[in-house]
């Protein structure tokens, strides 16, 4: 009796059909977590940037009310930002929030909302004004 040890026509397919399922699993979870990547980059880089706007606010020592917008230069071109400053309730008190967008698509990539506070123009003679006077008699 003639024995030959080997692989049938059919297991060697089976187990190529297995090997491509495989690989083709394994391609689209690295590209998914490739995308991830990709996608965490830009959120962190939109979130540097409107944090760096609202620091350049706080460095100012005047600044108005309303809508500004910009880009972010040739080195970031895919981002442009635009800040609004509102009046707050509280007299001195605005309300800043800064939106972080794809400069092809307009689509917001990053929004951040603060409150900065400046010190009205009148407030320093009401305040020398208000200060109880020291009487002595």
């Amino acid at each position: 009796m003639n024995h030959v040890a080997g692989f049938t026509l059919i297991e060697i397919m089976v187990a190529i059909v297995i090997l491509a399922l495989a690989l083709t699993g394994l391609t689209q979870g690295i590209t998914t977590a490739l995308g991830s990547s990709k996608d965490s980059e830009l959120q962190t880089t939109a979130a540097l940037i409107a944090a760096g706007q609202i620091e350049l606010l706080r460095a100012q020592t005047d600044w108005t009310d309303g809508t500004e917008q910009g880009d972010c230069g040739a080195a970031l071109p895919l981002y442009r930002w635009r800040q609004t400053i509102r009046p707050a309730e509280l007299d001195g008190l605005h309300e800043v929030d800064v939106v972080v967008e794809n400069a092809q698509t307009g689509a917001s990539i990053y929004e951040l909302k603060t409150m900065l506070f400046q010190m009205p123009d009148d407030s320093s003679d009401k305040a020398k004004s208000s200060k109880p006077k020291n009487n002595r008699t």
